[in-house]
């Protein structure tokens, strides 16, 4: 039997061929940027490339990227390294503003920054999973800090209005954060026309290395306070020796997601497209939870009829890889925090799959998936005691 046929594109991403060759590449040649040699100048040039392949896939300047470890840690450095400087007397606001659909990496931070006295509050989204701009703007004012919005949903693909929501927070004078892990490499980004301060990126999410990301810091916005102290390694924002490897993975990820952004779009449209065509012409019901809302292409977040999602994930492992929420909370017995600010019951939720096709499918392959996918539900019904006539 060959490898499942991959759907679970909101978990990771395959590595693309040139990030495995440029990661190689620098593996076959060590060098620490640090040090005073040729390696070491070699390898400052490679971490430089891809600072600035990154910087141009949202539009940034090299000087106002971090590389951090990935996403999570970059939503920490913005969140608590701007709370800690607010802390140090640079801002007199102690109140967080954060969308209730965001990923944990930007909820747990918040969580602890209102334990050491901030306060924080959840902004709602609409039915479909987008934030409520009315209500988001009703809980601003002149003591808010920060507020975080993310660009892409990791479990819905639903895509949120971070540029209006943006404006709100700087007219009460906040900064403002957005977690685009799921967006970069997907769709454009432009942290201008955003007018974001800061945005964390993830390798992994856009055909890249895991085990990396960035976090870019406008040139106008305040700097985070480091989370760790060292050597002062770029900018002393986030110290350490820079994974010379990794990063150089990250940069030809990032120049190849800027040259395919087009192609990548109508490719994705297209096998989703086929892929809920099959599953509808196979009679598997089902209904979009998004509904009208944008969403990043390729994606699509399905409650199924009378079809336990677990038990449909684990019946078709082995010919497809499917999930049911964020793989960053898999195994939690509580409901999706995503899809109960949505408005769906914890019955419901159950129901409910996320599928994203990635760049190197095809059209045939998807199809197969959804055949795979009609056969495992028919079957997860008979387990649960479906009389068929």
């Amino acid at each position: 039997m060959g490898a499942p046929i991959y759907l679970d594109g909101f978990a990771t991403l395959p590595l693309s061929p040139e990030a495995r060759s440029a990661i190689l590449s620098v593996w076959d040649h060590p060098g620490n940027a640090g040090s005073p040699n040729a390696a070491g100048e070699r390898a400052a040039g490679i971490i430089a490339d891809g600072r600035a392949e990154v910087a141009a896939l949202i539009g940034a300047a090299p000087g106002e990227i971090i590389f951090t470890s990935g996403a999570t840690e970059a939503n920490n450095l913005a969140l608590l390294g701007v709370a800690q400087s607010a802390v140090k007397g640079e801002f007199d606001r102690k109140r967080i503003v954060v969308s209730a659909v965001e990923h944990k990496a930007v909820l747990e931070p918040a969580r602890m920054l209102e334990k050491q006295g901030f306060s924080v509050s959840i902004a709602p989204v609409d039915r479909e999973g987008r934030l409520d701009l009315a209500a988001f703007e009703d809980l601003l004012g002149d003591d808010v800090l920060i507020a975080s919005v993310m660009l892409v949903n990791n479990e819905t693909g639903v895509i949120q209005p971070v540029a209006e929501a943006a404006a709100l927070v700087h007219a009460v004078g906040g900064l403002m954060h957005s977690d685009a892990a799921q967006a970069a490499g997907k769709i454009a980004i432009d942290v201008l026309d955003l007018d974001v301060d800061y945005l964390s990126l993830s390798a992994h999410k856009c055909y890249g290395p895991m085990g990396v990301g960035a976090l870019y810091v406008g040139a106008h916005a305040p700097k985070p306070m480091p989370l760790v102290h060292g050597g002062g390694q770029q900018y002393a924002v986030r110290p350490g020796t820079e994974p010379v490897a990794l990063i150089a993975g990250f940069g030809a990820a990032a120049k190849v997601a800027r040259s395919r952004l087009e192609g990548d779009d109508c490719h994705g449209r297209l096998l989703i497209c086929k892929l809920l065509e099959r599953l509808a012409s196979r009679q598997l019901r089902f209904s979009r939870i998004t509904g009208d809302a944008a969403v990043v292409p390729g994606s699509a977040a399905l409650q199924l009829a009378d079809v336990d999602a677990d038990q449909l994930c684990v019946t078709v492992a082995r010919d497809v890889s499917l999930s049911t929420g964020s793989a960053c909370t898999s195994g939690q017995i509580k409901q999706s925090h995503v899809l109960e600010a949505i408005g769906i019951s914890e019955d419901d939720a159950r129901h409910v799959i996320r599928i994203f096709c990635h760049r190197y499918q095809d059209v045939d392959e998807v199809e197969a998936a959804a055949d795979r996918i009609v056969a495992a539900a028919d079957q997860s019904r008979l387990a649960a005691g479906e009389v068929r006539q």
